[in-house]
């Protein structure tokens, strides 16, 4: 027997009640269609069709935003040091967490065993800043000058108290692995804008400072139950950006494009014996690849951008890998067509040594995203691309291990954390949340991480309650099925 039949014959009942549906469907369209060979298209395509019976429902309504640029901090930036204000703790210095404010909250392992939990005021000044009086650390001076354009969120919380379970959760939803990620839900509900460069890509930009790195891994812009063409394309700092997209040495282009027809038409013929979707996966992206030969060199060839760019976003957009030069490659990126360009920065995991870390993290990231959001609004790009900054939870307001006045380390806190967005429809100037004076705990307008999807999905002309996936007999949803919520007070 060979291997097709092998499948077929140990296939389960889902898959076989799945093919039967889909051959009811094709022999319906033949009968309406009155064309043999309409019904074997359609059977090629069965897949393709069924992405675009739910693009056509979509937009559900009128998007502010085309394009997203996230932008996120791994580890946590420590919210209270950067954006969440609490001049009140200078006089709580080395005084303990008072249990009230605490309320039993789970700790990790990290400071689940300490005697006492010192409280750490922040060691940086603070100002207003913008017609918004937005208070901003003095670490942060470019972003200071743009208040105005921004979002803050002072109040996000999630359930998720270690970074694996956190990460996953603001990625995708849920603290659990195997779901979709945003951008790959993005990708599968409104497709691409350029069909030689993928409809996501990702970028892990290299921090100034590696004291404490955590792990990335591709699972966090995976697709999930997903068709696999709407996993995250990762690009590489170094070499070429995307491995073997280039000709072997020898190669010439006709060639690889007759070797490209034949591996196609062996997979169109594997597709329409066996009707695995991933086969169907496989061409496309085959093909994404050889268009991709074309227009990736151009997208990454920063050469070609002028001197006023590298004001706009700082020298250290000329090195590959740094997060500036991430930044500018997601700018190329949405200009040409890439629907969502999702930026890892990790090293935000500060659970000592404040001072000798935080002020490279936030010299990383304060000039080149300055630089993008003037050089989107120079280009009349930011009113449909949405930018988003933020890590996968805060940081407590107690130190872990020693304490001074000049430096201190602070655990994960899931509590209260601050986000900001800009662009893509959202209300500039807004400062939305607050918390209490210990940066503890949330006391007006929380915003939970399903919360903040929905907002997202909403500036995309998204309805989250609409937008659904069917696996294992359930409508899925990126916010899952708790109740969640649009906030309307960020929206323009």
């Amino acid at each position: 027997m060979n291997p097709f039949q092998d499948y077929i014959r140990y296939e389960t009942r889902r898959q076989f009640l799945t093919r039967g549906k889909n051959a009811l469907g094709t022999a319906a369209l033949a009968s309406l269609l009155g064309s043999a060979s309409t019904a074997r298209a359609a059977t090629q395509s069965s897949i393709g069709n069924s992405q675009s019976a739910i693009r056509n429902l979509l937009p559900h309504f009128a998007p502010k935003a085309k394009n997203v640029i996230y932008l996120h901090m791994v580890g946590g930036p420590s919210q209270m040091d950067l954006y969440d204000y609490k001049p009140e703790m200078q006089a709580y210095y080395d005084k303990d967490l008072p249990e009230s404010i605490r309320k039993g909250q789970r700790l990790t392992t990290m400071t689940s065993g300490q005697a006492r939990f010192p409280i750490a005021p922040s060691k940086y000044k603070f100002a207003q800043h913008g017609k918004s009086g937005m208070w901003v650390s003095e670490l942060l001076p470019y972003t200071s000058r743009m208040v105005d354009d921004m979002c803050f969120i002072r109040s996000m919380n999630t359930e998720a108290i270690n970074h694996e379970p956190a990460i996953c959760a603001m990625q995708t939803g849920n603290q659990i692995t195997g779901r979709p990620c945003i951008g790959s839900w993005v990708s599968y509900g409104l497709g691409s804008l350029n069909n030689s460069l993928p409809t996501f890509v990702v970028l892990v930009a290299r921090p100034s400072n590696t004291e404490q790195i955590q792990a990335i891994s591709a699972r966090l812009w995976s697709s999930g139950y997903l068709s696999g063409e709407h996993a995250g394309v990762a690009f590489r700092s170094a070499g070429d950006p995307i491995l073997h997209i280039n000709n072997p040495p020898g190669v010439p282009t006709d060639v690889r494009r007759r070797g490209l027809d034949a591996l196609r038409q062996l997979n169109e013929m594997n597709f329409n014996l066996v009707g695995d979707p991933e086969t169907h996966t496989r061409i496309q992206q085959y093909e994404l690849a050889f268009r991709m030969q074309a227009s990736v060199p151009d997208l990454t060839n920063i050469a070609s951008e002028p001197a006023s760019t590298y004001q706009l976003y700082g020298e250290e957009a000329k090195k590959p890998g740094s997060f500036a030069y991430t930044a500018l490659l997601a700018r190329r990126m949405v200009e040409r067509g890439v629907r969502f360009v999702q930026i890892y920065l990790n090293n935000w995991d500060t659970h000592s040594n404040v001072a000798g870390r935080l002020p490279s993290q936030c010299k990383d990231v304060d000039q080149a995203c300055w630089g993008l959001i003037q050089d989107l609004k120079m280009r009349g790009m930011l009113d449909d691309t949405l930018i988003i900054w933020g890590g996968e939870f805060g940081r407590t307001i107690y130190s872990q291990g020693g304490l001074t006045k000049e430096n201190y380390g602070r655990d994960h806190h899931p509590r209260c954390f601050t986000m900001w967005m800009a662009g893509g429809g959202t209300k500039p100037g807004t400062i939305y949340g607050q918390t209490d004076e210990f940066s503890y705990n949330i006391v007006a307008d929380p915003v939970h991480v399903h919360d903040f999807h929905a907002t997202i999905l909403h500036l995309l002309g998204i309805d989250h309650e609409r937008f659904t996936y069917k696996f294992q007999g359930l409508d899925q949803r990126l916010t899952g099925v708790e109740p969640a919520k649009v906030i309307k007070a960020l929206l323009a």
